[in-house]
Parts: structure tokens; C-alpha cells; sequence
């Protein structure tokens, strides 16, 4: 959890390309994921009680090949997103490959699917109040940009969907 923190916070940003990243938002987002790590880590270290054979439960092994898929499904595609623009430019493109294939907002699906298989795997209530938090926040901001590229690329894909694979 920490070193998915650290990346979102510290790395990522100075990997993409285009306008500059305000500090102001780094500031914040490091905020929240200073609070949300420590309530996660609280909950599991002093909270959660599981039996020793826990790592075999179909909850845990379930949530985490949930959490590995979301985890490479976000990676991979904020690598393309991030190849879409040559340093300094900061037009929009069409990003094309692998879930972008199928979905306008590829990087949240692999977030939001990222964190209900944590919460999955951990069976807690904190970690399934951040999932649901993490829908209800970057769902309809994928929902916007496919709206956003619906209405600016003319040769934009019309069977792609905003959000889930061939349903949303």
C-alpha cells in the first residue's frame, strides 16, 4: 500500500509530460494518502482479526489477483497515456491500446478494480468505504473525458465505453 502511495505521489507525477503539475494538488493528494494509509494501516495492524489460514481464503487470494490485475491494468495503461504527448506539448490525444481499446478511461477502471480487490483481501470496512470513495470519485471523471472526447475527436471510437468494458 505504501509503495503504491509513494508512486501516485512522489513518481508519477514527474513522468508525465505536458502542463505542469500544481503543487497544490500535491500537497492535498499527499494529504489524503497520508490519512487514508493510516487508516487502512490502523485498521489491519490494530483492528482486524484473521485466522492463520487467511492467505488460503478464497476472499484473500480472490482480492489480491483482483488487486494485481487492477494494479497492472492502471500501470499499463498510464504508461501509454504517458506516451501519448512529446515533452511539452499539451494538446490532446485519442489514447489507443490495450483497455483503451474498449474503454475511454482505462487507468480508473484499473484503479477502481485495484482497490476493491485490496478491500476484497482485506475484508474490511475501511478499505471498502475507500473503494467505493474511489468510484464515486474518479467514475464520473472518466465518464466526463469520454464525454470530453465524444464531442472533440470526430474519428473518436463510438463502441468504446467511459468506464466498464462493453456495459458503461
Amino acid at each position: 500500500l505504501c509503495s503504491l502511495i509513494y508512486l501516485r505521489t512522489f513518481i508519477y507525477p514527474f513522468f508525465t509530460r505536458g502542463r505542469p503539475f500544481p503543487l497544490q494538488l500535491l500537497f492535498f493528494g499527499t494529504l489524503f494518502c497520508i490519512y487514508n494509509g493510516f487508516l487502512q494501516g490502523y485498521y489491519l495492524i490494530y483492528c482486524a482479526e484473521y485466522p492463520n489460514d487467511w492467505c488460503t481464503d478464497i476472499r484473500f487470494t480472490s482480492g489480491l489477483l483482483l488487486f494485481l490485475l487492477g494494479m497492472g491494468i492502471n500501470i499499463h495503461s498510464d504508461l501509454l497515456l504517458r506516451q501519448l504527448r512529446k515533452p511539452g506539448e499539451v494538446t490532446y490525444k485519442i489514447p489507443q491500446g490495450g483497455l483503451f481499446t474498449y474503454v475511454s478511461g482505462a487507468n480508473y477502471f484499473g484503479e477502481i478494480v485495484e482497490w476493491f480487490g485490496f478491500a476484497i483481501a482485506t475484508w474490511s470496512l475501511p478499505a471498502f468505504a475507500f473503494a467505493f470513495f474511489t468510484l464515486c470519485c474518479i467514475g464520473p471523471r472518466a465518464y466526463h473525458h469520454h464525454r470530453y472526447y465524444l464531442k472533440t475527436f470526430t474519428d473518436y471510437p463510438k463502441s468504446r465505453k467511459a468506464l466498464i468494458p462493453f456495459v458503461f
